[in-house]
């Protein structure tokens, strides 16, 4: 079952809820500039931890298919039309979503909620997941689920192969460049996919982290190896920093970055094992360094937000 996450507003709009975690009462913040009719807050400080709810809605089944998988990204809403979803116009903006690889999880609704806003859409996949991913999206089996609120479907202008654990081709063992997973696949790397779509497009607006894996998740943090602590860390904490790096250079002044944390990052949750309760503890720490030192360098917001649990993470315990 597809969730549409559509009461979050990932620091994109008025926020209607405060933290779970205490950690600041400010709204979060407009992505737009001028934007008519918004009515989002300014940010009041440079760090926000927000838990929102989640709500579901019934979507119908569209024939339109989905042909190219490089296409323009866009609500098909005139220029002048309000448009539905989200309080916010982001018509000329464009979003770079890292971690989406099918159509559950938040990186898609995530993605569903900026393009009814009028985003353009680009999305780093996971590299062994990207021939799947692309294959789905070209024979139609996500249109169900493409479905914006005004009928048309959300599109995908680009989709690059990305793998957030390796930051440049340097980084990458043989054993991963010779894997028969990454054939025919290449500037996989966040160094070159930043590269790449500065190429490609020259800037984006909105950088979303949507990605994280604990390859020892399962086992309590007194059972896990130092390897699995270790990866936990590097996919789901550092991979933040990384593509801020990278991407941040080229991101355009009063852009927006945002994470997503969960409340294990401070409290016990049974199931959540493998050292990613330290890897979102890590990232919250991160977050608020980042927005300290992304700021003011490169005059962008950097966010994380506690969403809650998913179906998938429920199904792990």
């Amino acid at each position: 079952m597809t969730t549409n996450i559509t009461n979050m507003h990932l620091a994109i709009a008025k926020a209607s809820a405060f933290s779970s975690h205490q950690v600041s009462k400010s709204s979060i913040a407009d992505f737009s500039s001028g934007a008519k009719g918004a009515s989002c807050a300014k940010l009041r400080s440079s760090c926000h931890i927000a838990s929102t709810k989640l709500s579901s809605q019934n979507v119908k089944f569209s024939d339109s298919r989905f042909e190219r998988v490089i296409t323009k990204a866009v609500s098909a809403s005139s220029d002048t039309k309000p448009l539905p979803g989200l309080p916010v116009d982001l018509r000329g903006k464009r979003a770079f979503i890292a971690g989406i690889a099918d159509d559950n999880g938040y990186g898609w609704a995530i993605a569903k909620s900026l393009a009814a806003a009028g985003a353009e859409i680009l999305v780093g996949t996971w590299v062994p997941a990207l021939n799947i991913f692309e294959t789905s999206l070209r024979r139609g089996k996500f249109d169900e689920s493409r479905v914006l609120p005004d009928g048309s479907l959300m599109e995908i202008t680009k989709v690059y192969p990305l793998d957030a654990v390796y930051d440049t081709p340097e980084d990458v063992p043989e054993d991963v460049k010779t894997n028969k997973r990454y054939a025919g696949s290449s500037k996989w790397t966040v160094k070159e996919v930043a590269e790449s779509v500065k190429e490609d497009f020259g800037s984006i607006d909105i950088l979303v982290h949507s990605l994280a894996n604990g390859p020892e998740v399962s086992k309590p943090l007194l059972e896990t190896s130092r390897y699995g602590y270790l990866a936990a860390i590097s996919a789901s904490s550092y991979s933040y920093v990384s593509l801020l790096q990278h991407f941040a250079p080229i991101m355009n002044p009063g852009g927006a970055s945002i994470s997503l944390t969960y409340i294990a990052s401070e409290r016990i949750i049974p199931g959540y094992g493998g050292g990613m309760s330290s890897a979102k503890a890590g990232l919250e720490s991160d977050t608020q360094v980042l927005a300290f030192e992304a700021g003011r360098k490169h005059g962008i917001r950097v966010n994380t937000i506690s969403a809650g649990t998913t179906t998938l993470l429920l199904q792990s315990f």
